[in-house]
């Protein structure tokens, strides 16, 4: 049983958003812990695209300080509605509600999140420390555990958490055999300026997925006066090796051709987004997720991974970094509130609480991800297979978790959260 002192150091390999905002989760809860961050990339590297982030995410990023920094940069709206290329609504998935849940959603570059994270952590005095890759666990006992970087330096540490994506490294510790499993569909995605596209109405709803028989194409406003959009497809596309996606990925006249694909059996208002699109800003996303895990901590209870490092979600329901946000924050809470001959007790609660949880969200994901199909493939499926409208109000679960709240419960004893 670990026998966690929660006043000891916490070192997190990764500083994208999750690690960024569990370092501040742990200030927030943990005024004392000491914490360090190790990042390969420099932090002069800069990311592309922009994601939607939902009321459950933007609440821990007000508690954090961030909300306030971001939503200035960011597109707000509620609703993401779904058309036939005709123009008929056959449906609409609430993303957000400020009357219900506080928050609107709200679209904005991953890159300004990444920034205003590292901002609050300098402001706090949280040290991360880039250029460092981890390499692999040294020894774990059910004190400490000691890891070493690809430098040979050696670090030893009260708590070792991966937040490291994906492609993680130190889930390779957990699980050296497992690796990412290609769902067999990639996103093409590029943007166009809203000056370009021919809208139906003046007051067109946005953003907004559009259907057809050759498949679904969709519009989102990544900037504040919504004049920067995103277009983009999803597609069935064999499996390349790392050096293949690559390669995909800079050829752009195979990439504008999947996006334009059937350009003509479109409404003249998704051919005028094809026709505007800026091929410099042309990217793929082939959607990756990590096959189910029996656990996210090592034996000792040292070493835990959360994030994509744990469960890769696809972007469809605007999910993939909520639960990242939603792992750190429900754990550094849980931190806070146990004492340390009990950590070891509890972490498989709060693990199993967080698993069913991803589970639900995964399913969701399924199935708005099927209602993005080609009508031949849509027709196939059944309706549990599809999403069913639910409003704003049915959203509950999914935008107002409660956290505080859940974690206590199971800490408090068994409990069907």
């Amino acid at each position: 049983m670990a026998k966690a002192n929660n006043n000891e150091g916490v070192t997190i390999i990764g500083a994208g958003l999750a690690g960024l905002s569990l370092a501040l989760s742990l200030k927030v809860h943990s005024p004392a812990t000491e914490t360090t961050l190790y990042e390969l990339r420099e932090p002069t590297t800069s990311t592309t695209g922009a994601l939607m982030l939902s009321p459950n995410a933007l609440r821990i990023l007000d508690t954090l300080g961030v909300y306030s920094r971001i939503k200035q940069h960011g597109y707000e709206f509620e609703i993401l509605t779904s058309q036939k290329d005709d123009g008929e609504t056959t449906d609409t998935y609430a993303m957000g509600s400020e009357s219900l849940f506080g928050y609107k959603a709200l679209r904005v570059y991953r890159q300004v999140l990444l920034e205003e994270l590292r901002g609050v952590c300098k402001e706090r005095g949280i040290n991360i420390v880039y250029g460092l890759k981890f390499s692999h666990v040294v020894l774990e006992t059910p004190e400490n555990v000691t890891f070493a970087l690809t430098d040979g330096t050696k670090k030893t540490t009260s708590l070792l958490i991966g937040t490291d994506g994906i492609h993680s490294q130190v889930r390779k510790y957990l699980f050296p055999d497992i690796t990412p499993i290609y769902s067999g569909i990639t996103a093409v995605t590029a943007s166009v300026s809203s000056s370009s596209l021919r809208l139906p109405c003046e007051d067109f709803p946005m953003p907004i997925s559009r259907s057809s028989p050759g498949g679904v194409f969709v519009m989102a406003p990544q900037n504040p006066s919504g004049t920067d959009i995103l277009v983009g497809t999803q597609t069935r596309h064999p499996e390349l090796s790392k050096e293949g996606w690559g390669v995909l990925r800079k050829d752009r006249s195979k990439l504008m051709g999947i996006l334009t694909a059937n350009k003509a059996q479109w409404s003249d208002f998704v051919q005028s987004a094809m026709e505007g699109i800026d091929e410099e800003h042309l990217s793929i996303w082939p959607f990756y997720v990590v096959p189910h895990l029996q656990t996210w901590a090592s034996k000792d209870k040292r070493v835990v991974i959360m994030g994509d490092a744990a469960h890769a979600i696809p972007p469809t329901a605007g999910q993939g970094a909520s639960q990242a946000f939603e792992d750190v924050y429900s754990f550094s809470y849980l931190l806070s509130k146990v004492p340390g001959p009990q950590f070891g007790e509890v972490l498989p609660k709060w693990q199993e609480y967080r698993m069913e949880r991803v589970k639900r969200i995964l399913e969701l994901t399924r199935k708005l991800n099927n209602r993005r199909l080609p009508a031949e493939e849509l027709n196939k499926l059944s309706k549990e297979d599809l999403y069913v409208e639910e409003g704003k109000e049915g959203q509950g679960w999914l935008f107002d978790p409660k956290i505080e709240e859940a974690v206590e419960k199971l800490i408090a004893g068994p409990t069907d959260i």
